[in-house]
């Protein structure tokens, strides 16, 4: 028996070594600057961090460190959702009108529709003017407005259309339903449940500790501080940070009742159109999102079917973080 078990031991070092071995080429090979985990059966089996979260302070990256997680954000925004759905205080079926002070265009958009990218309102990020609003402190009412009054791209629930409107949307509903702050909401609700205490919405006023800062690079290859953006911008569409340890906590979770029943989240990981459920991807066995967002890029991707998870959290946004996950996939799973 003590010799099957050092045998199970060894090989599960061995399994772990060769992880290892695949996250340094892969980082080396690809510029990969944050942090990385990865686990299978409940267990951690990679967690690790490369490059630097402040380069001007020499501070290395760690799997403690706080990333801004961008679009990620909305697997948390539609978790909040589905629980007051749960408890009655509203229907996914549900015209936004009932919530929202809402132009006659919007009139047949549910909030299922903003769940599921297929309201057809326009995505504020790609206005031209999005740019230059970056650095605006906005209230959710004034972001909405921002597109409220815009023509739909195309009549709600007849197609797929990544839209972070939507989103935001979702954000002002679930304030208006709850009486709480979005962030105050996620806390509450969802962080403090799950004790991940790594992980909040962020303000740029905060003193956060092991929170890394975020880069990009020129045209000509040097490194320079990522653009600005206030975080009432992408609001419940992209606000919050976090890091991989927290997001390990979060996949555990959602194995369980502990923030959503079992029928909530099977509605949850149910694809729409194009693949896309409530704030997530779910395709060919992977539940998974990314994220992007002034000086980051990010990655979760959940495997249900072999109980395994990889998240991939970069201050240097270039596509290291989908080489990353994509290379340890193929190491974890043989494909």
């Amino acid at each position: 028996m003590i010799r099957n078990f050092l045998f199970v031991l060894c090989l599960g070092l061995a399994y772990a070594q060769d992880l290892a071995s695949k996250a340094d080429e892969i980082a080396k090979k690809s510029d990969f600057s944050g942090s990385v985990l990865v686990a299978r059966g409940g267990k951690i089996l990679l967690e690790k961090g490369y490059g630097m979260a402040n380069v001007e302070l020499d501070v290395p990256n760690a799997p403690n460190t706080k990333f801004r997680l961008g679009s990620i954000t909305k697997q948390f925004t539609a978790t909040a959702i589905l629980q007051l759905a749960s408890q009655g205080k509203l229907k996914v079926e549900d015209p936004v009108s009932k919530y929202v002070d809402a132009p006659p265009a919007w009139r047949d958009i549910t909030i299922h529709n903003l769940l599921t990218h297929t309201s057809g309102i326009p995505n504020y990020t790609n206005f031209p003017e999005y740019g230059k609003s970056q650095r605006e402190v906005l209230s959710p009412e004034q972001l909405v407005a921002r597109f409220k009054d815009r023509p739909l791209d195309f009549p709600p629930g007849t197609k797929y259309q990544y839209s972070n409107s939507g989103y935001v949307v979702l954000g002002f509903i679930l304030e208006k339903i709850s009486g709480e702050k979005y962030e105050e909401y996620l806390k509450k609700h969802i962080f403090e449940v799950l004790d991940m205490q790594d992980t909040g919405y962020d303000h740029d006023t905060m003193i956060l500790k092991h929170r890394a800062a975020g880069y990009e690079k020129t045209k000509d290859g040097k490194l320079k501080n990522a653009d600005y953006i206030d975080m009432t911008i992408p609001f419940s569409a992209g606000s919050l940070y976090s890091t991989v340890e927290d997001l390990y906590r979060w996949d555990r979770a959602l194995n369980t009742d502990k923030v959503l029943g079992s029928a909530w989240r099977q509605k949850m990981f149910t694809p729409f159109l194009n693949d896309y459920a409530y704030g997530w991807i779910v395709k060919d066995g992977v539940i998974s999102h990314g994220g992007g967002i002034n000086g980051f890029s990010t990655a979760i991707a959940r495997y249900p079917n072999q109980d395994g998870c990889i998240i991939a959290l970069t201050n240097l946004p270039n596509r290291a973080v989908q080489a990353m996950g994509q290379g340890l996939a193929g190491q974890l799973f043989g494909k």
